[in-house]
């Protein structure tokens, strides 16, 4: 007899015991062949000074235990007992803190090249160019994690991609895509010919114009569905754009509000550049999530600011640049006079929302200054009312809490990623000291190390 003859509930029936069987014996044969898994390694960093930003104090004597990325232990050193021949990071005369996060990024943008015409000149590879050399100085500055807050559609996603996948050296990404803007806006190209601005980058035109909310609605779906983390909006004019003033309103109130109900209901976080008054008070309103510059803010918004729990990331470090060395590369004189105006108000505004009570985060706007200066913002928030510690906690805990990432980086906490930097002087004493970071790891593995911490082991 064979299988055909045999009624054809039978055949099935054989038909499948005969798969089930082939199926087991791969699977068996998978599973005896199969590699052992490599044991996770365990380091042990002896912290001679803690600064975890669960708090605003220092702890002495400290050991973090790593296993593999993330962190399983974090206790005096006299509660934990390191095993004869293992690794040992011994950062015992320093100081440690989690690493940075800056929350205001261009990964992709050189701050020696201003000239407009670069925006004909250049493909969009060379940005791509650049953001490899940016990411790689980032992290060296001791910046474990960035948020990428406008960048052509969808370079920042494509870094985030490359770093987490090991292919290249950086921080953490959030990404953005282009910062949606009105025709004509912050972020349009604006001074060109019709010919040349219609041609250019045809797909920035399609994720980053919108007018009118059901645009609005429309580019930021399609933001999120190209692999997005964090939507940005443009809520005003700007300083480094041409043919707009940083204070004038660009996007409505109808707009924002749908833009800011979008981005939530995909389980992201939206960011409004805004300059002008009545910009920051309509995307305050809207439940954008931070204000990203807010040079313009009044009481009445600073007061909105603390009511909806609103943060404040203001790049106060980089006027300093803007008005001393971009003009040498090729910053147009229109831009510079807009920044005459605005950047001492500016800092002065940071000062009355620091006063007050609203959350702070550290963002820079790296990319308008040089990428790895990042931490010289630290000496303004201090000289305009931070303490030392609330600065850190602004580039921490805080900066955490904005990009939506408390679960992993942001202090130095049992399950956390291993992501921590050290320096050689006490930060609360003297905050410029972070703008030397003598050593950075991320995810467990050593990226800087010049205080030759990385290679003791301990002996029995």
């Amino acid at each position: 007899m064979t299988l055909s003859s045999l009624p054809r509930s039978l055949r099935l029936f054989f038909t499948a015991v005969f798969v089930c069987s082939v199926a087991s014996a791969i699977y068996a044969v998978a599973q005896t062949s199969a590699p052992a898994a490599k044991p996770v390694p365990t380091v042990y960093i002896k912290a001679g000074h803690l600064f975890d930003a669960t708090s605003d104090k220092l702890r002495d004597d400290v050991v973090l235990v790593v296993e593999g990325e993330r962190l399983t232990r974090v206790a005096a050193a006299s509660e934990v007992t390191i095993p004869a021949g293992a690794t040992v990071v011994d950062l015992s005369k320093d100081w440690v803190l989690p690493g940075l996060i800056d929350c205001h990024t261009h990964l992709e943008v050189r701050a020696d090249q201003y000239d407009p015409i670069n925006e004909v000149r250049f493909t969009p590879f060379m940005g791509s160019f650049n953001g490899v050399v940016n990411a790689n100085k980032t992290l060296l500055a001791g910046f474990t994690s960035v948020r990428d807050v406008g960048s052509q559609p969808f370079f920042a996603v494509d870094l985030r991609k490359a770093i987490d996948s090991g292919f290249i050296p950086g921080p953490r990404v959030v990404a953005s895509g282009p910062g949606i803007s009105i025709t004509g806006g912050h972020g349009d190209m604006n001074g060109f010919a019709p010919a040349v601005s219609n041609s250019m980058y045809p797909a920035e035109k399609d994720y980053a114009i919108a007018d009118g909310p059901d645009e609005v609605r429309r580019v930021v779906r399609e933001q999120v569905k190209y692999g997005v983390d964090v939507i940005k909006i443009l809520a005003t004019g700007g300083v480094l754009s041409a043919g707009d003033k940083p204070g004038a309103e660009q996007f409505t109130y109808e707009e924002l509000k749908v833009a800011a109900d979008e981005a939530h209901r995909a389980g992201r976080k939206i960011a409004a550049h805004a300059h002008g008054t009545q910009g920051i008070k309509d995307a305050i309103r809207a439940g954008i999530d931070s204000i990203e510059h807010g040079s313009l803010i009044d009481a009445e918004g600073i007061q909105m600011m603390k009511e909806h729990g609103t943060y404040l990331d203001a790049d106060i470090y980089n006027d300093d640049y803007i008005l001393g060395k971009a003009g040498e590369f090729g910053l147009p004189q229109e831009m510079i006079n807009k920044e005459k105006m605005i950047g001492k108000l500016q800092r002065e505004n940071f000062a009355k929302a620091v006063a007050a009570g609203v959350k702070i985060s550290f963002g820079t706007d790296a990319g308008v200054y040089p990428h790895g200066d990042n931490a010289k913002q630290f000496h303004y928030m201090v000289k305009f009312g931070m303490t030392p510690a609330g600065a850190i906690h602004a580039a921490t805990s805080s900066a955490a809490d904005l990009i939506d990432r408390s679960k992993d980086v942001g202090t130095l906490e049992s399950g956390k990623y291993a992501d921590l930097i050290a320096v050689m002087a006490n930060p609360l004493d003297r905050i410029e000291v972070l703008e030397h970071v003598s050593f950075v790891m991320k995810g467990g593995k050593v990226y800087k190390d010049e205080l030759g911490a990385a290679v003791s082991t301990a002996k029995p």
